[in-house]
């Protein structure tokens, strides 16, 4: 049990952070205002490996573990939770094609991936099945060397501008024994998408609905079997929801060094915020809240680094905890601030929008109760 990160996490923790000072900080208030999808700044991130983090290096990923990954995306969301989130997104795709697909498959598409020449996508997620994704109906028929792809994905981050779309289809008969997983590019005849969604959050990515109608992807263009697709997309969300909670932790960190700051320079009835307890003891629940969920996330990507049987459960944890935090703590933060809180001079209210949605996907937090529940109850 090793609570201090080694001396290469060090590293790993300081390169991350000075690049989210440098390079995300700097523009993230705009990319959130103009809606931006910051191009060059993700492939700068690529170019210091953060677009394959455990990925193999082979095929140009950085080989690291689930626990480094975390590190690293606490450090860049503190900067930009948006940005940071999409490249989570980037890199659950990059690991399922290494880590599922066959050789020419990782060949062809994952160091592409790894530095970011090519953009990826995760679609699960439909109009009509959310949290029940097993229930999913875009279909997938079998055609020669071909499958024949209908319907319709919602809410997909990198929607329209991503090259790379990892797909969960139909293939079978009901339920998640039917699912099959598909890599279908961009280009390919018979795919469109919606428009870009104006969000709450999370405005320095696009996000559309994917739209397959008769869409022709070829069989070798599977991951794994057919009927391993609910199998892959939940081993895939395991490390997502380990990655967005960490992102909750970094806006959440950034939120309460800006109100710590901000409570020893505002001065009330003739003195510094910070000598009132009341406030005092709110910015120590707030910081022991934050120090307990980090805790947590680390448990969580140990737990998959080892391969441990309760993984799915540990992560279920984490992000539903953590998640929680992160947007409670950036909540509490803006309160503290006041008046100022409220404004787009500051990033209080920008980390608040974009940490809302991280109670919401990669599995909601009310799905990661029945996760856990499940785990207790045996059921």
């Amino acid at each position: 049990m090793q609570f201090d990160p080694t001396d290469e996490q060090r590293a790993i923790q300081d390169a991350a952070r000075d690049f989210a000072a440098g390079r995300f900080a700097p523009d993230a208030a705009r990319w959130d205002d103009e809606r931006i999808f910051p191009v060059e700044a993700l492939r700068a991130a690529a170019a210091l490996g953060f677009a394959g983090l455990y990925v193999r290096d082979d095929v140009g990923g950085s080989a690291l573990g689930r626990l480094d990954a975390a590190i690293v995306f606490e450090e860049l969301a503190s900067a930009c939770a948006s940005t940071a989130a999409y490249l989570s997104i980037h890199n659950m795709v990059a690991w399922m094609i290494d880590r599922f697909g066959a050789p020419a498959q990782r060949t062809r598409w994952v160091p592409r991936l790894t530095s970011m020449e090519l953009f990826g996508s995760y679609c699960l997620t439909e109009p009509g099945s959310g949290s029940d994704a097993a229930s999913l109906r875009t279909r997938a028929v079998r055609d020669g060397d071909d499958y024949v792809l209908n319907g319709t994905k919602a809410f997909i981050s990198g929607g329209g501008t991503s090259d790379v779309y990892i797909v969960m289809a139909r293939t079978g008969g009901e339920g998640p024994k039917g699912i099959s997983t598909l890599v279908v590019e961009k280009g390919t005849a018979g795919l469109s998408f919606g428009k870009n969604e104006r969000k709450l959050g999370w405005n320095s990515q696009p996000t559309a609905m994917v739209i397959f109608e008769d869409a022709r992807v070829p069989v070798a263009n599977r991951l794994g079997a057919e009927g391993d697709g609910f199998k892959l997309a939940m081993s895939g969300l395991d490390g997502g929801r380990v990655n967005i909670a960490a992102c909750s932790l970094g806006a959440a960190r950034a939120c309460l060094d800006a109100a710590l700051d901000h409570v020893r320079q505002r001065r009330q009835f003739g003195k510094a915020l910070a000598e009132f307890q009341a406030l005092q003891f709110r910015l120590a629940d707030m910081a022991t809240e934050l120090a307990a969920a980090r805790l947590m996330v680390h448990r969580a990507a140990a737990g998959l680094d080892a391969g441990a049987g309760d993984a799915t459960t540990l992560c279920a944890m984490a992000k539903r905890f953590a998640t929680d935090v992160g947007f409670k703590v950036c909540n509490e933060a803006l309160q503290l601030h006041g008046g100022y809180g409220y404004l787009k001079d500051y990033p209080i209210e920008r980390h608040l929008r974009d940490v809302r949605v991280h109670q919401i996907l990669e599995g909601t937090n009310e799905i990661m109760r029945v996760i856990i529940a499940r785990q207790l109850l045996g059921v």
